[in-house]
């Protein structure tokens, strides 16, 4: 009994790894890295890592990953949503050093490109999450005031940026970026349905 529960942990951790690494090994062996400068494969490459990041926040809320308690979960969750917002912040400042002017048109909502809206939006929403979850004690939120605000935000990142990288045809290869962005929808529903049912269950307004 024990050893079967050691190896469903083993096998969640290691589908976890194989989902976020497999999208980073395949765009690292990408055709296209070929033309492309150091600060934008950088930049790039942040992005993928945030896509990652962004799939195991709605886990470790959900307290779905083994081997972490309710406490160590919410602390992990918080120090990768500052993990997130300074990946998002390498990965803007990467594109604006190669290209200033498609940076401020993106900024801007100016671009022709149909992916820029749907990334800056995510990225403003990642940036109000971190900053909230900074100073949440020092405004004094209370934690019913925190999660109204925090839940739509989140719902805002999560469209934002798979929509974001669905639409990009760059370095990621296809299907593993698919794979990903669904898994990131799918533990985001996840997770939601099973606040709501709490929630329900205890009574409370949805």
């Amino acid at each position: 009994m024990k050893q079967g529960r050691s190896a469903r942990v083993i096998l969640i951790w290691v589908a976890l790894a194989s989902a976020i690494g497999v999208p980073i090994a395949l765009a690292a062996g990408s055709e296209q890295l070929a033309w492309r400068g150091p600060v934008y494969i950088l930049a790039g490459f942040a992005g993928i890592i945030a896509l990652g990041l962004v799939l195991v926040q709605p886990l470790l809320a959900g307290l779905y990953l083994p081997g972490l308690s309710a406490y160590r979960s919410r602390r992990v969750h918080f120090w990768i949503g500052i993990a997130l917002a300074l990946t998002i912040v390498i990965h803007v400042a990467g594109l604006w050093i190669t290209s200033p002017p498609d940076m401020i048109d993106a900024l801007t909502y100016t671009s022709p490109t149909p992916f820029s809206p749907f990334g800056v939006t995510a990225m403003w929403a990642i940036f109000a999450v971190a900053l909230l979850a900074l100073f949440r004690r020092r405004w004094g939120l209370r934690l019913r005031t925190w999660r109204m605000i925090h839940i739509p935000l989140a719902i805002v990142i999560v469209a934002g940026t798979v929509a974001h990288c669905l639409l990009i045809e760059g370095t990621m290869e296809t299907v593993s970026k698919a794979v990903l962005c669904a898994l990131v929808l799918a533990a985001t529903i996840k997770v939601m349905v099973d606040l709501w049912r709490k929630r329900t269950l205890r009574g409370e307004s949805p």
